[in-house]
């Protein structure tokens, strides 16, 4: 990912009273040459005139016309930022001019969006050919949307008496989305979808019907009777037909937004992170997958196996916040509507107890299947409360940590 940009003029920063201090030592040795006389009068005459040339000058030394690109490295310009994740930033600088420029100043800004930011200030050495590079990496990142403002590079003549300086103009954003972990196995989940449906689940979760879909690419391994000939023929590749598959429950992820939830922003981030891990599990699994995201704003994407679907739901959980106030059940009963008996409804939330055990008895007597990933702090409690879900017929999950997902999903599951 590159910026280019030439850089817009400010004025040089000038200091009225050093101007005059060095106007002063002008004037001072010309008038000890006129009244005092001789050699050694004239050659501090000459020195002093022949350094005020040079501070003079040094406002024509080209940092004003500046030019120069940002180039974020490849990894961060070829795929999104997951958070938790540091950027390295290259800027590479071109200085008109002939005039020496001794180092150059650049101070950077990265702005996100909700608000906070971090500043770079480092210093370079142009070559000989008045080319400079700067390279420096970001601490790690949390997620949202970025960009860079206006970044500042000055320089200053070697006594550091002047400063002159200008603002480059270098546009560049980006996105860090929430951090994932990879799940490999949901085993409850998938028991569940099969005692639920007539055939049983696989990697590609559902059978494929007769109903044509639409046309992709040939995959080796294809038999014969699903290329399309026609499209084969139009496009001068082979093309295989896709059908449509056979639907299974749906299932949906309930991120709890309520402030009184969270003890501190970190516990949300973990809860927006397992949200994100389960549809990015879903999305591999080409499982059908929604997301209810209840705050100051309200916001139900249904649940869909297609990739765009699931590219909605995390880019929304970029800039989600702990907003909310109303309780759990309270969510689920405005939006009944919205929930087809049979569907698997997931809630992410740190609470624990008669709150939360009245939404899972409310979803069971609509004939939804209920499951709670618990983010708790204490391994004890955890195995306590999924042991009363287990009682009581629900699937319950306890997660201290990110790390901690795959392991719970993929093991021995309790519920």
């Amino acid at each position: 990912m590159i910026s280019h940009a030439k850089i817009g003029v400010r004025q040089p920063a000038r200091s009225t009273a050093r101007t005059v201090l060095v106007l002063g030592c002008l004037g001072a040795s010309l008038f000890f040459m006129m009244f005092q006389g001789g050699k050694l009068a004239l050659m501090v005459f000459v020195i002093v005139a022949v350094l005020n040339l040079y501070l003079f000058l040094g406002r024509y030394s080209g940092i004003t016309r500046v030019s120069g690109q940002r180039i974020l490295d490849s990894e961060s310009a070829e795929s999104a930022v997951e958070a938790g994740s540091p950027v390295r930033v290259r800027i590479k600088l071109q200085i008109p001019g002939f005039w020496p420029v001794p180092y150059v100043m650049i101070r950077d800004r990265l702005v996100r969006k909700n608000g906070g930011g971090h500043d770079f200030e480092a210093s370079l050495i142009p070559d000989w050919s008045r080319k400079g590079e700067l390279e420096y990496q970001t601490p790690p990142l949390m997620r949202g949307y970025y960009h860079f403002e206006g970044t500042d590079c000055s320089t200053q003549d070697i006594f550091g008496i002047f400063e002159h300086s200008g603002k480059l103009n270098l546009p560049l954003s980006f996105t860090v989305l929430p951090q994932t972990v990879p799940v490999k196995e949901w085993k409850q989940l998938h028991r569940m979808l099969k005692g639920m449906h007539h055939h049983t689940v696989t990697t590609r979760a559902n059978r494929e019907t007769t109903q044509i879909n639409g046309v992709r690419e040939y995959s080796y391994g294809d038999r014969l009777s699903r290329i399309h000939w026609n499209a084969t023929a139009k496009t001068g590749t082979l093309k295989s037909k896709e059908f449509e598959r056979e639907s299974l429950p749906k299932t949906v992820v309930l991120l709890d937004r309520q402030q009184r939830s969270y003890k501190n922003p970190e516990q949300f981030e973990l809860a927006v992170s397992v949200a994100a891990s389960l549809l990015q599990y879903g999305k591999n699994r080409e499982l059908s997958l929604g997301l209810l995201s209840v705050g100051s704003d309200s916001v139900y994407f249904e649940p869909k196996g297609n990739q765009h679907g699931i590219r909605s739901m995390l880019y929304h959980l970029i800039e989600v916040a702990h907003d909310g106030f109303h309780p759990l059940q309270r969510v689920l009963e405005d939006r009944v509507r919205l929930f087809d008996p049979g569907s698997c409804m997931i809630l992410v939330t740190p609470q624990k107890g008669e709150a939360v055990l009245k939404a899972l008895a409310w979803l069971n007597q609509r004939q939804m299947v209920p499951c709670h990933i618990w983010l708790n702090g204490s391994a004890e409690e955890g195995k306590a409360w999924c042991k009363q879900l287990q009682s009581m017929g629900y699937m319950g999950y306890a997660v201290r940590s990110l790390d901690e997902l795959p392991a719970a999903l993929g093991g021995a599951a309790v519920g």
